[in-house]
């Protein structure tokens, strides 16, 4: 999956950038304060995916 397509999924499910890491940024999900790193590649793998959309608690794309 593309990172930019993560990253708008991230935002239409009520998630924002935290702070930029070193080669990670970090997102919070605002209605249950749950936090994860997704990294800056291109290409995000679809089981990374479903890991970073379970750890923040919203369903996968």
């Amino acid at each position: 999956m593309k990172r930019r397509n993560l990253i708008r999924h991230l935002l239409d499910h009520d998630c924002e950038l935290l702070r930029e890491g070193g080669s990670h940024s970090i997102y919070v999900n605002t209605t249950n304060s749950q936090v994860t790193a997704v990294p800056r590649h291109r290409e995000i793998n679809d089981f990374l995916v479903r890991k970073i959309c379970r750890d923040l608690g919203i369903p996968s794309p």
